[in-house]
Protein backbone atom coordinates (compact mmCIF):
# COMPACT_ATOMS: atom_id res chain seq x y z
CA UNK A 1 0.00 0.00 0.00
CA UNK A 2 2.79 2.43 0.94
CA UNK A 3 4.62 1.71 -2.35
CA UNK A 4 1.43 2.50 -4.28
CA UNK A 5 1.25 5.98 -2.73
CA UNK A 6 4.93 6.65 -3.40
CA UNK A 7 4.55 5.45 -6.99
CA UNK A 8 1.41 7.56 -7.49
CA UNK A 9 3.21 10.62 -6.08
CA UNK A 10 6.15 10.09 -8.42
CA UNK A 11 3.82 9.75 -11.40
CA UNK A 12 2.10 13.01 -10.45
CA UNK A 13 5.44 14.82 -10.04
CA UNK A 14 6.87 13.58 -13.33
CA UNK A 15 3.59 14.28 -15.10
CA UNK A 16 3.73 17.91 -13.91
CA UNK A 17 7.36 18.20 -15.02
CA UNK A 18 6.52 16.82 -18.47
CA UNK A 19 3.56 19.22 -18.75
CA UNK A 20 5.77 22.20 -17.88
CA UNK A 21 8.37 21.17 -20.45
CA UNK A 22 5.66 20.67 -23.08
CA UNK A 23 4.37 24.22 -22.47
CA UNK A 24 7.84 25.69 -23.00
CA UNK A 25 8.69 25.97 -19.33
CA UNK A 26 11.55 24.66 -17.34
CA UNK A 27 10.82 21.55 -15.34
CA UNK A 28 12.73 23.11 -12.46
CA UNK A 29 14.89 26.00 -11.39
CA UNK A 30 17.38 26.61 -8.60
CA UNK A 31 19.11 29.32 -6.61
CA UNK A 32 22.29 29.49 -4.55
CA UNK A 33 21.45 31.77 -1.63
CA UNK A 34 24.34 33.96 -0.47
CA UNK A 35 25.01 36.33 2.41
CA UNK A 36 26.40 39.88 1.93
CA UNK A 37 29.98 38.53 1.99
CA UNK A 38 29.18 36.22 -0.97
CA UNK A 39 29.24 33.04 1.11
CA UNK A 40 26.64 30.42 0.15
CA UNK A 41 24.23 30.01 3.07
CA UNK A 42 21.51 28.03 1.32
CA UNK A 43 20.07 26.42 -1.75
CA UNK A 44 16.60 26.42 -3.22
CA UNK A 45 14.99 24.13 -5.78
CA UNK A 46 11.83 25.20 -7.58
CA UNK A 47 9.59 22.75 -9.45
CA UNK A 48 6.53 23.39 -11.59
CA UNK A 49 3.36 21.75 -10.24
CA UNK A 50 -0.31 21.98 -11.15
CA UNK A 51 -0.84 24.25 -8.10
CA UNK A 52 2.01 26.68 -8.89
CA UNK A 53 5.75 26.53 -8.28
CA UNK A 54 6.94 24.36 -5.39
CA UNK A 55 9.92 25.88 -3.58
CA UNK A 56 12.12 23.81 -1.26
CA UNK A 57 15.06 25.46 0.50
CA UNK A 58 17.72 24.55 3.02
CA UNK A 59 19.73 27.23 4.80
CA UNK A 60 22.62 27.33 7.26
CA UNK A 61 24.68 29.93 9.07
CA UNK A 62 21.75 32.34 9.42
CA UNK A 63 20.61 34.08 12.61
CA UNK A 64 18.19 31.89 14.60
CA UNK A 65 14.58 32.98 14.54
CA UNK A 66 11.76 33.66 12.13
CA UNK A 67 12.55 35.35 8.81
CA UNK A 68 10.51 36.65 5.92
CA UNK A 69 11.35 34.90 2.66
CA UNK A 70 10.04 36.10 -0.69
CA UNK A 71 10.61 35.88 -4.40
CA UNK A 72 11.67 39.31 -5.66
CA UNK A 73 11.03 40.74 -9.13
CA UNK A 74 14.61 41.11 -10.41
CA UNK A 75 17.29 38.46 -10.83
CA UNK A 76 20.08 40.51 -9.30
CA UNK A 77 21.63 40.16 -5.84
CA UNK A 78 24.22 42.91 -5.32
CA UNK A 79 25.55 43.01 -1.76
CA UNK A 80 25.55 44.30 0.84
CA UNK A 81 21.81 45.15 0.96
CA UNK A 82 20.45 43.20 -2.06
CA UNK A 83 18.21 46.16 -3.02
CA UNK A 84 18.96 45.34 -6.68
CA UNK A 85 16.52 42.40 -6.34
CA UNK A 86 13.69 44.95 -6.49
CA UNK A 87 10.32 44.52 -4.82
CA UNK A 88 8.31 41.36 -4.41
CA UNK A 89 7.39 39.39 -7.53
CA UNK A 90 3.86 40.65 -8.20
CA UNK A 91 2.70 40.01 -11.80
CA UNK A 92 -0.99 40.09 -10.80
CA UNK A 93 -0.80 43.55 -9.08
CA UNK A 94 -1.99 42.29 -5.68
CA UNK A 95 -1.35 43.68 -2.20
CA UNK A 96 1.24 42.06 0.07
CA UNK A 97 0.53 39.33 2.53
CA UNK A 98 -0.73 35.79 2.74
CA UNK A 99 -3.28 37.04 5.30
CA UNK A 100 -4.26 40.17 3.37
CA UNK A 101 -7.79 40.18 1.93
CA UNK A 102 -6.31 42.01 -1.11
CA UNK A 103 -3.20 39.80 -1.38
CA UNK A 104 -1.06 38.10 -2.00
CA UNK A 105 1.89 38.80 -4.27
CA UNK A 106 2.88 35.74 -6.29
CA UNK A 107 6.26 36.00 -4.49
CA UNK A 108 4.81 35.98 -0.95
CA UNK A 109 5.67 32.94 1.14
CA UNK A 110 5.19 31.77 4.73
CA UNK A 111 8.01 32.61 7.13
CA UNK A 112 11.25 30.64 7.30
CA UNK A 113 12.19 29.36 10.77
CA UNK A 114 15.91 29.03 11.51
CA UNK A 115 16.86 26.90 14.50
CA UNK A 116 19.35 27.70 17.27
CA UNK A 117 22.09 25.99 15.21
CA UNK A 118 21.54 28.45 12.31
CA UNK A 119 19.91 25.90 9.99
CA UNK A 120 16.45 25.62 8.55
CA UNK A 121 14.38 23.80 5.95
CA UNK A 122 11.51 25.36 4.09
CA UNK A 123 8.90 24.30 1.55
CA UNK A 124 5.88 26.06 0.10
CA UNK A 125 3.94 26.63 -3.12
CA UNK A 126 4.13 29.94 -5.00
CA UNK A 127 0.50 30.15 -6.10
CA UNK A 128 0.11 32.34 -9.16
CA UNK A 129 3.68 31.75 -10.37
CA UNK A 130 4.99 29.48 -13.10
CA UNK A 131 8.26 28.37 -14.68
CA UNK A 132 6.72 28.60 -18.15
CA UNK A 133 8.91 30.96 -20.18
CA UNK A 134 7.00 33.72 -21.93
CA UNK A 135 4.18 33.70 -19.36
CA UNK A 136 3.88 37.07 -17.50
CA UNK A 137 3.79 35.12 -14.20
CA UNK A 138 7.03 33.25 -14.99
CA UNK A 139 9.87 33.27 -12.49
CA UNK A 140 12.12 32.79 -15.53
CA UNK A 141 11.22 36.09 -17.21
CA UNK A 142 13.80 38.23 -19.06
CA UNK A 143 14.69 40.36 -15.99
CA UNK A 144 14.88 37.27 -13.81
CA UNK A 145 13.77 36.81 -10.22
CA UNK A 146 15.50 36.11 -6.93
CA UNK A 147 14.86 34.64 -3.50
CA UNK A 148 15.45 37.04 -0.62
CA UNK A 149 15.63 36.23 3.08
CA UNK A 150 14.91 39.08 5.48
CA UNK A 151 16.15 39.84 8.99
CA UNK A 152 12.74 39.71 10.67
CA UNK A 153 9.48 37.80 10.37
CA UNK A 154 6.93 38.85 7.76
CA UNK A 155 3.69 39.94 9.45
CA UNK A 156 1.89 38.62 6.32
CA UNK A 157 -0.30 41.71 6.02
CA UNK A 158 1.57 45.04 5.80
CA UNK A 159 2.02 46.24 2.22
CA UNK A 160 4.49 46.12 0.52
CA UNK A 161 6.97 44.00 2.54
CA UNK A 162 5.31 42.71 5.69
CA UNK A 163 7.69 44.73 7.90
CA UNK A 164 10.26 41.97 7.43
CA UNK A 165 13.29 44.22 7.75
CA UNK A 166 16.65 44.22 6.03
CA UNK A 167 17.61 41.75 3.34
CA UNK A 168 20.23 39.36 4.77
CA UNK A 169 20.58 36.77 1.98
CA UNK A 170 19.75 36.53 -1.71
CA UNK A 171 19.87 34.00 -4.55
CA UNK A 172 19.19 34.42 -8.27
CA UNK A 173 16.67 31.92 -9.66
CA UNK A 174 17.95 30.15 -12.79
CA UNK A 175 16.21 27.53 -14.94
CA UNK A 176 17.63 24.02 -15.23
Amino acid sequence: MKRTFVFAGLLLLFGNIALAAEKGGAASAEAAIKDPAGKTVGTAVLTQTAQGVALAAEVSQLPPGTHGIHVHAIGKCDPPDFKTAGGHFNPHAKKHGLKSPEGAHAGDLPNLVVGPDGTGKFSAILVGATLERGNPASLLNPSGTSIVIHAKADDEVTDPTGNSGDRIACGIITGK
